[in-house]
């Protein structure tokens, strides 16, 4: 049975300030514009926030790498995350829909609802929260209120941008660009300056070792893969005709450069002696001059609403993917509003305590989501050459294989390799060096079964 795709009617297209209509219909010919080059800010500017810092200051101060093996951790776990972002984001164009419709090829209509709900979860709660709070405790150092006045005033900005939309959200993106480059540079070149760089004597509490190296690799992937399940919601406004490599390549360099430029700095700042997990923005700021400091904090709050008007913009997409009913002009505007509630609900309670649990909950993205790819790269391989898209709005269409393949992948690699404190795998308590692998074992372990249960069923469908 083929089933017309819900489209939009046009009148949206290059409008900024205006509420995008709709939720995750299919962008019509006429609403298209755009080029692949505007990705690069897309994803440089929500990367240049201080949660990104403190992935690097993880790597040395809570993983016990030396700089150099938190740099060569880094590249490694970032490019790896990147690389599936070209891939993801490259299909945008194409299908002209969003990273979690996409999904609904490999998961089925129903299916689909577990990850999309993951998805809701981390990005319109989770990084809301964590990147709410950094900006929130910014603002209170700079202004001086307290940490909840500035709470406030960080979620107010950011879902105002989500609630208005792709248009809104993107021309921020581009607008705050240059300055949190040109503040960010700055700061690092301070930091290197004091820096300790050939200092071979990491954190005596750290890991260490082959483990914290894989945890610093798992980190870094985790942090820049979580932006995976958001890929093509950001290019399918993009023209058709536009070149696949060059959308694939603008995002995936935006967010490699960003992530690995200021994970480095991270990474530095943790060898100057003054670096401190328990205060980590006040720690990375005392090295710099006061107007730098200050332009610095500035630069964490711009960075804070500009990644988290990108998670809440998609994980409100990711929420209307689910199948729930509503009125269907202003399906995304509602949810995106509900969003920034319960976000800032997570961020007021987790003020007290912010940095402690950063760590697990990068690990814990890392879990769901390399299984979730493994699904969508096998199914992609499957599919190639094969036209699908009737199948996106399907509520019929089903395919158990992708859920079972993902559940499988997710569940037998937490319970053999997750290396939490509270959730340690059987592999992980005997090889205890091994760090956290999680994230390949749930990727190879979810891509392989999926093909294995699904080869056939897309074969025959092909017919």
């Amino acid at each position: 049975m083929t089933v017309a795709e819900p489209s939009t009617d046009g009148t949206y297209r290059d409008r900024i300030v205006a509420v995008e209509p709709g939720g995750n219909e299919y962008i019509a010919e006429a609403d298209r514009h755009g080029t692949p080059r505007q990705l690069f800010w897309t994803w440089t500017s929500p990367n240049l926030e201080f949660a990104t810092i403190f992935v690097g200051m993880l790597a040395v101060l809570a993983f016990g790498m030396t700089f150099w093996q938190a740099v060569a951790g880094i590249v490694i776990g970032t490019g790896l995350g990147a690389t599936a972002h070209y891939f993801l984001s490259a299909r945008g164009p194409l299908h002209g829909v969003p990273q979690m419709v996409l999904a609904r090829a490999a998961f089925g209509f129903k299916g689909n609802a577990i990850p999309a709900v993951l998805m809701s979860i981390t990005a319109g709660v989770g990084w809301f929260a964590t990147n709410s709070v950094s900006g929130a405790f910014a603002l209170s150092t700079l202004f001086g209120f307290g940490p909840l006045v500035g709470l406030v005033i960080i979620v107010l900005a950011q879902t105002a941008l989500a609630f208005f939309g792709h248009n809104l959200v993107q021309a921020f993106e581009r607008i705050s660009f240059p300055v949190l480059a040109v503040i960010f540079i700055a700061a690092s070149v301070v930091i290197f300056a004091h820096a300790d760089l050939g200092n071979a004597a990491p954190a005596s509490e750290g890991v260490g070792g082959l483990g914290g190296f894989l945890l610093t690799v798992g980190t870094s992937f985790g942090y820049a893969a979580g932006w995976t399940p958001y890929a093509a919601d950001f290019t399918r406004y993009l023209p058709k005709t536009v070149s696949p490599a060059r959308t694939g390549f603008f995002a995936a360099a935006g967010l490699f450069t960003a992530c690995v430029v200021l994970e480095v700095v991270g990474a530095a700042s943790a060898t100057t002696g003054e670096a401190s997990l328990a205060d980590p923005t006040g720690s990375f700021t005392a090295e710099l001059a006061s107007p730098l400091a200050k332009a610095t904090l500035l630069a964490i709050a711009v960075g804070a609403i500009a990644a988290n008007a990108i998670n809440i913009y998609s994980g409100a997409m990711a929420f209307v993917t689910i199948g729930i009913k509503l009125p269907h002009h202003v399906a995304r505007a509602l949810v995106t509003v509900f969003f920034g509630v319960a976000g800032f609900a997570v961020a007021w309670w987790a003020l007290p305590d912010a940095a402690h649990s950063y760590e697990a909950f990068l690990l814990i993205i890392a879990y769901w989501v390399g299984p979730w790819l493994g699904v969508m790269f096998a199914d992609q391989y499957l599919r190639r050459g094969q036209q699908f898209d009737h199948l996106l709005y399907d509520r019929s269409y089903a395919n158990w294989g992708g859920l079972a393949a993902f559940l499988f992948g997710l569940v037998a690699s937490v319970v053999l390799f997750a290396n939490q404190e509270k959730l340690v795998g059987v592999v992980a308590k005997a090889v205890p060096e091994l760090g956290d692998i999680t994230f390949f074992v749930g990727f190879l372990l979810a891509g392989a079964t999926y093909v294995a249960l699904c080869r056939s069923k897309i074969a025959a469908e092909k017919l």
